[in-house]
């Protein structure tokens, strides 16, 4: 297992944390960049260190080696990057009562390497690094000094390796001829609710609106608009998507139960209303409004998939 360090000072806006780090593979004039070449060499297991407006707010464990995608839906930042680098699907867990690496610099400075450290002498941090790795040392006062439940965050993010569905995926990359196609090959795994169209969703939402659960490893990311009527854009849009559990899913992608904007839960007829006490989902539950970016998708959802 090795440590990493990644700044997160991002300058774009949303309200949740992204379950995943993205990188350009070259400077943007195509040269080799350190900190963009680490991406290649982390492992599921890793920890990553989150360190955002001067503070250490998270710890990650990595859940895949990197791998090629098209850039994330970043809205207005991230213009002069390129449109396909690193990802690398990643768990935080926030940290109870971050540090400030400032405030104990005395005792990080020590343990800083010569090169490629992400903080400056004085403590703060340094401009240009994104991911750098530390040693284990370093991590383990890190550790010490956030009282972070280190070993609980290891078991509760450790990463769950989906064989048959990665082997179902690839079956369908080579049945369809998508090798080598970037874009197509994302919509596929898309489909079922991976790769980038995941991560787009979840940079605007980060629980089940229905269940409140909020553990990736137990949602969906489902289509408002189905995957086989939306177009090329659509079907990696974020808005266009919704985290949900299994069996809310079910419900919302057969049409059983759709939302108004303002988040008020609409229930077919066609539902027996035995499958809600069941499934304990109250029918007079409002999931909160929706953004004017999702209201379309769901005007669609309410006219041609709810029944």
């Amino acid at each position: 297992m090795r440590h990493w360090w990644v700044n997160q000072n991002q300058t774009y806006e949303f309200e949740v944390p992204c379950g995943f780090l993205w990188s350009p593979k070259t400077r943007a004039d195509g040269g080799r960049n350190y900190f963009y070449e680490c991406m290649q060499e982390v492992q599921p297991g890793d920890l990553i260190f989150s360190y955002c407006d001067t503070f250490i707010k998270a710890i990650g464990v990595v859940q895949r080696a990197a791998v090629t995608s098209p850039k994330p839906d970043f809205r207005n930042a991230g213009s002069n990057w390129a449109n396909e680098g690193w990802y690398v699907e990643v768990e935080f867990s926030e940290l109870a009562s971050p540090i400030k690496p400032k405030d104990y610099i005395e005792q990080i400075a020590p343990l800083l390497s010569d090169k490629y450290a992400p903080l400056q002498a004085n403590g703060n941090g340094l401009q240009g690094v994104y991911l750098t790795e530390i040693s284990q040392e370093l991590s383990n006062l890190l550790i010490l000094l956030s009282r972070a439940e280190v070993l609980r965050i290891q078991q509760e993010l450790a990463p769950v390796y989906d064989e048959e569905s990665d082997y179902e995926i690839n079956l369908e990359i080579q049945a369809r001829k998508l090798e080598g196609d970037l874009e197509r090959i994302q919509i596929s795994k898309s489909r079922r609710g991976q790769g980038i169209f995941k991560a787009n969703v979840r940079l605007i939402e980060n629980h089940c609106r229905l269940t409140g659960v909020s553990n990736i490893k137990h949602l969906r990311a489902s289509h408002i608009k189905p995957w086989s009527v939306s177009s090329n854009k659509e079907k990696l849009d974020g808005y266009n998507g919704l985290l949900l559990s299994p069996h809310v899913d079910h419900l919302f992608d057969r049409g059983f139960i759709s939302f108004k904007n303002s988040g008020e839960l609409m229930i077919s007829k066609e539902l027996n209303p035995r499958v809600l006490d069941q499934w304990s989902i109250q029918s007079s539950k409002n999931v909160g409004e929706f953004r004017s970016e999702q209201r379309e998708y769901l005007e669609y959802h309410r006219e041609e998939v709810f029944q």
